[in-house]
């Protein structure tokens, strides 16, 4: 019987409401499928960081890197700045264990209302591909006091080692702040060729890139250089870049005309929200964050401290996260499974059963049960 090590950071907000609802559903899954999961759940996140003053403290990287696969619930409180949480604990793990390929999808379910104007028989199931270690991400700035910054900034991937040096100089002098994009063959070349292979893999005969080359030639110029590089091995995809804003126009009319969509960091995650927007909404948006050696799997929504202990929650995005980390692990039945769990309790159930967030009156914990209810074949 195979067996799994599962790390959880529960977080901040309503993260540990929807992991707890998540967890029961791996756990619904697991002598059905004929595995184990044995999880492990650590404090990281806003109480520990305004407890200890410390966001992760010393080995906690060898702790997590012990498990197979890692399961964030969310990161962010108003107690804490913009950035600490963020910036070291999230973006940390995903660097540290060089979680290069972020996979966000956004289709349509039951009863989820879409915003947008779509012919009848026509459904949206769009996947973004997100690069997920570089861009402006990589938090390589500095602040211009007076008219002048010196920067010397460390740069550590799991590809390379370097530096940032930067000096600003303003005349007349002038307060400001910069922040350096950074792009690689290495890195680029890796997500692209794992999108277009993703997308042989839907049947996809259409990859779309989008960037903003025209307005930043020398950032996403290489990029497009780049990946059209990586398009030559996979002539059963034809490649279609289009600037990033002509996407958000398009996506936000006629999302059904779009399949997988590769992205630099900073639009993958802009154009990520926009997809879950016009599928249903953020409650729904799962997302994986693959690398070599610890992967990490997290709804896509934040931690959300206004509806925190409320109930209001929907923990779906969450479970469908626990499907993509066992597609991952190998359980390709179970994740299956799992995903159609949740597809068979919003087509059967009630309004009043449905989440806060689809115009329903179920909350997290019910929505919880009746998916396990689901999984166990009991709806």
């Amino acid at each position: 019987m195979p067996s799994y090590e599962i790390a959880v950071i529960p977080g901040d907000g309503i993260g540990p409401e929807v992991i707890r609802e998540a967890l029961r559903a791996l756990d619904a899954l697991a002598p059905r499928f004929g595995f184990t999961a044995r999880t492990k759940s650590y404090p990281f996140g806003a109480e520990h960081y305004l407890k200890t003053k410390e966001i992760l403290p010393p080995g906690a990287f060898d702790d997590l890197g012990a498990a197979q696969a890692l399961l964030l619930g969310a990161v962010g409180d108003p107690r804490v700045p913009h950035g600490p949480l963020e910036q070291g604990l999230l973006l940390a793990i995903r660097f540290r264990f060089d979680q290069y390929l972020n996979i966000r999808p956004a289709r349509t379910w039951p009863k989820a209302p879409i915003p947008v104007n779509i012919p009848e028989e026509a459904e949206i199931d769009i996947l973004v591909v997100r690069e997920n270690t570089e861009d402006f991400y990589m938090n390589l700035g500095g602040v211009v006091q007076a008219g002048k910054a010196r920067a010397d900034i460390p740069i550590e991937r799991g590809l390379y080692k370097g530096a940032a040096k930067v000096e600003v100089s303003l005349d007349p002098p002038a307060e400001g702040a910069f922040t350096l994009g950074l792009l690689t063959s290495p890195a680029t070349l890796r997500v692209a060729h794992k999108a277009f292979a993703l997308a042989e893999g839907r049947g996809e005969r259409v990859l779309h890139c989008a960037t903003k080359s025209n307005a930043l030639p020398h950032l996403y110029g290489f990029w497009d250089r780049t990946v059209a590089e990586a398009a030559v091995s996979h002539p059963e995809v034809k490649l279609r870049p289009i600037n990033v804003d002509n996407l958000a126009y398009q996506l936000s009319r006629s999302p059904q005309n779009y399949g997988l969509i590769l992205c630099p960091n900073l639009f993958g995650d802009i154009v990520s929200d926009l997809a879950a927007g016009v599928t249903g909404g953020l409650g729904l948006a799962a997302s994986a964050n693959i690398g070599e050696g610890l992967s990490m799997f997290e709804p896509v929504h934040g931690s959300a401290p206004d509806i925190a202990g409320t109930g209001k929650a929907n923990p779906l995005a969450a479970i469908l996260s626990v499907s993509l980390m066992l597609g991952h692990l190998g359980e390709k039945d179970a994740a299956l499974a799992l995903e159609e769990a949740v597809g068979l309790y919003l087509n059967k159930s009630p309004r009043g059963l449905l989440p806060y967030e689809l115009n329903g009156g179920a909350a997290c914990s019910k929505v919880g049960d009746l998916v396990v209810q689901a999984v166990e074949g009991r709806l």
